[in-house]
């Protein structure tokens, strides 16, 4: 064997590793693009990668790949882009799930894999106490603490009674549980509406009947816009005021229901108008990249992307190669959330403060959010006593 051989051979060997080296941590993004919440992954996705943007392509300094597929928020669609992700693309991290009927056929099948699972938004209590895991991550909240601070902030504001209702599936019984956890008055009027529903004339019968002090309604996306239409146009909204959740009147749904949104109380763990250096940062860059306001899904991606940078960036590019590592780098936390103090719980749910919001013009005559107060500081979930995580 010559010298030159053995050189070349050795100067193969390098850039074969040095190649290996370099390729690109698979990410796969599950997401709602289509149907009346598509814009819900759509700002989701946004803001994860206004985060990857920022970098170059790199998380944390490690190049990454994004694989984005909409499940048109059916879980067929979610089962079989999983699959495909996991076997033919090998992806290590999994996330954008937005839908709680999504997360429950996604997260398994990703868990049983040996691949990381980190939600950017659907967190359903299923996952949150005994059923939690490991490689399981919910960056955005659990799926009740949205509502629960709703039912909170209801209390703050002197109301006895109240109408509540949600879609008929996971996320939506896990709101009313929520509501119902915290707030002290009386139930008058309990629904569930079809998942996707845009005709809430019955419902509003329903109230009208029932003469509540408020409603508090978990209607995300379109169906929000919908309802929230309908509500004004029957006159209830002058008489019976709404107490919703972040997700019930994010920017977008300003946007499309114009003055209607004013005077509307929700609640949130995130707002544009939050002081500090990381939010300032995020939200200049998300209307300097996009042309417009981000929303809380927009956030919660961003916060994401920030989460999985710092874990990369502690195992330099390592996920299933060092899992334990990688997992103890999401654990820690070690990023500046743009919602501020952030944390994990045992169970890998967010432990975070949360704020009362009011809907009003601002100066120049647009509608914003403005934050009127903490409800709550450190906030946990009511499953994590039943985590067996430590």
């Amino acid at each position: 064997m010559t010298s030159k051989f053995i050189l070349a051979l050795a100067g193969g060997l390098l850039a074969a590793v040095s190649a290996q080296a370099a390729d690109p941590v698979k990410i796969g993004m599950i997401t709602t693009l289509s149907t009346g919440a598509g814009y819900l992954g759509q700002e989701v996705r946004d803001g994860f990668m206004l985060a990857v943007n920022e970098e170059g392509g790199k998380l944390g300094g490690v190049p990454v790949k994004v694989m984005v597929e909409d499940d048109g928020r059916k879980p067929g669609n979610g089962k079989q882009i999983a699959e495909r992700f996991l076997k033919r693309d090998k992806v290590e991290i999994m996330t954008g799930v937005i839908f709680s009927n999504i997360a429950p056929v996604v997260a398994p099948m990703t868990l049983k894999a040996g691949a990381f699972y980190i939600s950017p938004n659907a967190a359903p209590s299923t996952f949150a106490g005994k059923s939690c895991n490991q490689n399981y991550f919910a960056v955005a909240w659990q799926n009740d603490n949205l509502h629960e601070t709703a039912g909170a902030q209801a209390n703050g504001l002197g109301y006895k009674n109240a109408f509540i209702l949600a879609p008929n599936y996971q996320a939506g019984k896990d709101a009313l549980t929520g509501f119902k956890r915290f707030f002290k008055g009386k139930i008058v009027g309990e629904t569930y509406v079809k998942l996707g529903q845009k005709d809430y004339a019955a419902e509003i019968a329903q109230i009208r009947a029932a003469k509540p002090d408020m409603v508090f309604h978990f209607l995300p996306g379109g169906m929000g816009i919908g309802f929230l239409k309908q509500y004004v146009q029957s006159g209830l909204k002058k008489t019976i005021p709404l107490v919703v959740s972040s997700v019930s009147m994010d920017h977008r749904i300003m946007t499309a229901v114009g003055d209607m949104a004013v005077g509307v109380r929700n609640s949130s763990h995130w707002n544009a108008d939050f002081d500090n250096a990381a939010n300032k940062a995020f939200v200049a860059g998300y209307q300097k990249a996009y042309g417009k306001m981000p929303t809380v899904f927009a956030s919660q991606g961003y916060d994401t992307a920030k989460l999985i940078a710092s874990a990369l960036k502690a195992t330099g590019g390592k996920v299933t190669a060092d899992a334990d590592g990688f997992r103890a780098a999401l654990k820690k936390a070690d990023f500046a959330a743009v919602r501020g103090d952030f944390k994990f719980g045992n169970n890998n749910h967010p432990v975070q403060s949360w704020v009362g919001r009011i809907v009003e013009k601002d100066s120049s005559g647009k509608l914003i959010n403005r934050s009127t107060g903490v409800i709550w500081k450190d906030h946990q979930d009511a499953y994590a006593k039943d985590c067996p995580l430590k």
